[in-house]
């Protein structure tokens, strides 16, 4: 892509309604009565701010995102508007998020399930988005319950739910986990991972056992490198655990994606930290997903504007701490990889979902590194925004799938790539063919792990933020486009920013159906 950070290619106009630029209005939630209210975007400063009123509790300012100009590009890399559901779970007559659970207005289909197997945790953190095991309930659905929700986004059209993250509270406290991993890939589930903190782990035999049942990833929890950032937000020294369930989970033939949770002024200074403890222990870390904190669960909202930290600041602090990444030449949405998936599944003659998350949920890329442990982010070797535009180009002349299949297809993903892959700029030994593979890697699991990789001696990383909101910075067309769905134990699905913030439905199903404690 040269030297440049600034892009200049004219994007395709995006099929559907989305709103760019800015000034603009958008629907959001008041922070204290929930009800919607119109919200106003606009830039000062160099940033984007979000500022509504609601008639009952006044006004209301927060910081949206720290960068425009990161925040425009975002929107010029958004392919594609989702296409809904042909079978949605609820009919909803009122106005999102009202009515949830999932609907006919809900616009994307998941790229990931979630289900809570418990709200017991063995920690109590201070920044805890679930506020687990202090609520004076217990909500621990059945292993039937659990296989009744995998079969629930198993039978999702037109595209089933393909990846499934058990999570909680701590999911591995559920007395059958075990045998739910089993059940998950006898349900046909490609991708089987866990949200954990990782003290279960820290026992190799469990772990080995996790493994034999089918699961393939462990998100951890990773605040930072060393014990201080976890004292801070976890409420005690975690660092010895950590490393050891790393360790084991290397061992038993799995991989690990470090999640983050990121508070200014509180460990910041430690998503440069964590991304080279990534680079150095690529050997069983596949990707880190940076969460920056979301002002709902546990945390406290009285330190909102003091703590508030964005995607782009993540971006910015990835570049001052480490030099690796560039925020304004590196970065890009989630969403923007949506014409890989739509080509993919026009090559293989099945339907994939494609990633049609808002644009301001996410920023990301990738860094491939060499033996050596020399790194090289994809945008130095690949023209990224050349390659996707002319996916995307692919996808909407040829239609939907059968012209893609077989030789016709392969021929024309290798001729995209060819004309913007640079080799001089890749990791040595890393060919057009290796790299094409690693791309394939990403939907099929065993690809990064085969032996030809491994003597390749070249590693990829997924290096990624995720932004969840909370009632401050909402915005509804947000929930309306997520691509990680709840199975909720009350039998509907909910997108995680409905069942975590905003209407917290969460809350509202654990009341319903959780036990107390006695």
């Amino acid at each position: 892509m040269g030297g440049t950070v600034v892009s200049s290619r004219t994007r395709p106009k995006l099929r559907g309604t989305f709103t760019h630029g800015l000034p603009k209005t958008v629907v959001s939630l008041c922070p204290e009565c929930r009800q919607r209210i119109p919200a106003r975007l606009f830039a000062a400063e160099g940033k984007v701010w979000i500022e509504k009123s609601c008639p009952g509790h006044g006004q209301f300012l927060d910081l949206y995102w720290s960068d425009v100009y990161l925040y425009e590009k975002a929107e010029r890399w958004f392919f594609t508007e989702g296409a809904g559901f042909e079978n949605p779970l609820t009919d909803n007559p009122g106005r999102c998020p009202e009515y949830c659970g999932l609907c006919s207005r809900h616009r994307s289909w998941p790229c990931l399930g979630n289900i809570d197997l418990t709200n017991r945790c063995n920690l109590t953190c201070p920044v805890c988005f679930a506020n687990a095991s202090v609520t004076g309930y217990r909500l621990e659905p059945s292993y039937e319950e659990v296989v009744a929700m995998l079969r629930r986004l198993r039978s999702l059209r037109p595209v089933p739910c393909t990846a499934i993250q058990f999570t909680g509270g701590e999911p591995t406290l559920h007395p059958r986990f075990l045998d739910i991993l089993a059940a998950a890939r006898e349900l046909g589930f490609s991708h089987i991972q866990i949200a954990s903190n990782g003290l279960k782990l820290v026992s190799r035999e469990f772990t080995q056992r996790c493994a034999a049942a089918g699961l393939h990833t462990v998100y951890i929890q990773f605040d930072g490198v060393g014990d201080a950032a976890y004292e801070r937000t976890r409420g005690r020294r975690l660092w010895r655990e950590k490393c050891q369930a790393i360790e084991n989970v290397h061992r038993a033939g799995m991989k690990v994606v470090l999640v983050p949770t990121i508070v200014r002024g509180v460990n910041d200074d430690q998503v440069g930290p964590i991304l080279q403890f990534a680079i150095e222990n690529r050997h069983v870390i596949s990707g880190i997903s940076y969460q920056p904190v979301c002002f709902t669960g546990r945390i406290d909202r009285n330190e909102r504007l003091r703590q508030r930290f964005t995607l782009p600041d993540l971006a910015h602090a990835i570049e001052a701490q480490t030099g690796i990444l560039e925020a304004h030449r590196d970065w890009y949405p989630l969403a923007c990889i949506s014409p890989f998936p739509q080509f993919l599944g026009a090559l293989r003659g099945l339907p994939m979902s494609p990633v049609t998350c808002h644009p301001h949920c996410s920023l990301g890329t990738f860094v491939y590194v060499d033996r050596a442990g020399r790194t090289y982010p994809i945008t130095r070797f690949l023209d990224v925004e050349r390659a996707l535009t002319r996916l995307d180009q692919i996808n909407r002349s040829v239609g939907r799938v059968p012209k893609l299949r077989d030789k016709v297809g392969v021929f024309l993903l290798h001729e995209t790539l060819k004309r913007c892959f640079r080799p001089e700029a890749a990791p040595p030994g890393l060919s057009l063919e290796d790299f094409v593979d690693s791309l394939m890697g990403l939907v099929e699991k065993d690809i990064g792990r085969s032996r030809k990789w491994q003597e390749l001696g070249i590693e990829y990383l997924f290096v990624a933020g995720m932004h969840f909101m909370d009632l401050y910075n909402y915005e509804v067309e947000r929930a309306e486009r997520c691509v990680i769905h709840y199975a909720a134990a009350d039998g509907r699905l909910y997108p995680f920013c409905t069942y975590n913030s905003g209407p917290t439905y969460r809350e509202r199903v654990e009341r319903t159906l959780a036990v107390p404690l006695t």
